[in-house]
């Protein structure tokens, strides 16, 4: 990143490089306890009893739409920081990636929040996703009921929804309702139901600590400076008011929503799927339709309509190749 380092704004800089010598500073100065934990990990606490709010971007180090996007939001409040109105966890996820301009080192990061990580154990992604476990615990060992995780991430495909959410089904209802209301609020145009982790950071925290934690993909992936800012303004303007305690605006329409039918689970060299890796999110497949097979393991579309999202043949063995959803709401 050095060489487009000199060109980025300032804010994008510091953060991308996670640096928050500037931003801390500001808080600080204005009678916050700011500390910096590990490497690529701001927590800004204020008096009184404060909602709970961590926010994460560069789990993928190549997602540098919402680093842009929360590097200005922060900047802006932190020149004025007494609108500041939860205590505020920031956390860059994959500081080495993000600087080398690529979606990870070794693995992916956001399937490393398990126990069993079998043959990942030893990378690069399992040492940050237990620095990053440490201090989402820290932060969460003294906070109040209300806990939210916003994980935010931008989608590699096209889809037929731009943004859209994956939302664990174990958050608390009114957490959840609460949740989904924001995620309208942010513009977020279908909200996927999950039952089951497969090593997310936003699942992590709903399961470990209650947090109404979400993985929010809020647009199509971009170079870092060169991002459309445009395609995050719902989002950005809905997050500034969470952290600033504003009150709620009227959503345009709420989120469309969907269960999960199924994971695709890799389970071999031998897996292929019945479409191409391009294939957009939210894809309709039909009863019957092959979706893929894996020797002698065939998987099949069972409800009369459902939708592929994130289909990936080429993951590690063991990892989910495709996630079936069908609508419910």
């Amino acid at each position: 990143m050095s060489e487009r380092a000199n060109t980025l704004p300032a804010p994008v800089r510091a953060l991308a490089e996670a640096d928050f010598s500037v931003v801390a500073e500001r808080f600080a100065a204005a009678g916050f306890a700011v500390t910096q934990p590990a490497d690529g990990i701001l927590t800004i606490k204020g008096a009184g009893d404060r909602p709970a709010m961590l926010v994460s971007v560069g789990v993928h180090g190549d997602e540098t739409g919402p680093i842009e996007m929360v590097a200005y939001l922060l900047d802006a409040l932190s020149q004025q920081p007494a609108a500041l109105a939860v205590n505020l966890m920031l956390c860059v996820g994959n500081i080495g990636a993000i600087r080398d301009g690529k979606r990870f080192i070794d693995a992916d990061l956001n399937r490393m929040f398990r126990a069993e990580r079998g043959a990942l154990a030893g990378t690069a992604e399992a040492a940050r996703a237990d620095v990053m476990i440490a201090a989402t615990t820290a932060f969460f060992s003294d906070a109040g009921p209300v806990r939210w995780h916003l994980d935010l991430h931008t989608a590699i495909r096209p889809s037929v929804y731009p943004t859209f959410a994956i939302v664990p089904e174990i958050i608390a209802e009114h957490a959840r309702r609460a949740l989904i209301e924001w995620l309208g609020l942010a513009g977020i145009g279908a909200v996927i139901m999950n039952p089951a982790s497969v090593g997310t950071y936003s699942y992590y925290s709903a399961e470990h600590h209650g947090a109404a934690g979400t993985t929010v993909e809020l647009g199509r992936i971009g170079t870092l400076g060169r991002n459309d800012l445009a395609q995050f303004a719902d989002a950005s303007l809905a997050l500034d008011d969470l952290l600033r305690g504003a009150p709620k605006r009227e959503a345009k329409q709420a989120p469309h929503i969907f269960n999960t039918a199924r994971q695709i689970i890799k389970l071999s060299e031998k897996f292929q799927m019945a479409f191409g890796k391009d294939t957009h999110n939210f894809t309709v497949l039909k009863q019957g339709e092959e979706i893929a097979r894996d020797g002698d393991t065939v998987y099949t579309v069972q409800h009369p309509e459902e939708l592929v999202v994130f289909p990936n043949p080429d993951v590690r063995v063991g990892l989910r190749a495709g996630l079936m959803v069908v609508r419910v709401g």
